[in-house]
């Protein structure tokens, strides 16, 4: 790789790294097994940054690649390793902590394909033309699941979620 290659890589991983995470940790629903998704996603982008280069929108062309590597390791199952539950490190407060909890627990319920429309659509605010096009299905196909997936997640969540939102999504007060 070029030295003006690199530098703009490396811009890019600045840039994105914290999109990259937010959308793992969504996807995984774990901080460690998210960490790796972002480093394999960064490792693959960087061995093919010329070619996500002329592809015109490298936001999109990783994006896609990390839903991609996630539904990959998700279908060789067998060979995950199972992370160990790790203490939070406390610097959020503890309803925000609890929240962030409830809703990861949601959407580890979904099958792999569903969790990545919701984070695609509700996450990282794409449309739905561009999730189609991102996990190969129809626009229709990612309406619907996301419509199902939704309706999952807020059954999961029911009116436990702490600081009183409800199904709804509102707030008590």
């Amino acid at each position: 790789m070029r030295r003006r290659d690199e530098a703009e890589f490396e811009q890019f991983a600045r840039a994105r790294g914290h999109d990259l995470m937010r959308a793992a940790l969504a996807l995984t629903g774990d901080p460690a097994s998210a960490e790796d998704l972002v480093q394999a996603t960064l490792t693959r982008a960087y061995t093919k940054w010329s070619r996500i280069q002329a592809a015109g929108n490298p936001v999109a062309y990783v994006r896609t690649m990390q839903t991609r590597i996630f539904l990959d390791q998700r279908r060789r199952r067998s060979s995950q390793e199972i992370p160990m539950p790790s203490v939070p490190d406390g610097s959020a407060a503890d309803d925000d902590l609890a929240l962030r909890h409830t809703v990861l627990t949601a959407l580890r319920g979904l099958d792999p394909i569903d969790r990545a429309i919701v984070v695609h659509r509700y996450l990282l605010d794409s449309d739905v033309t561009s999730v189609a096009e991102e996990l190969r299905l129809t626009p229709q196909a990612v309406r619907s699941r996301a419509a199902r997936a939704l309706g999952r997640v807020r059954a999961e969540l029911g009116t436990e979620i702490p600081g009183g939102a409800g199904p709804s999504g509102k707030g008590a007060g």
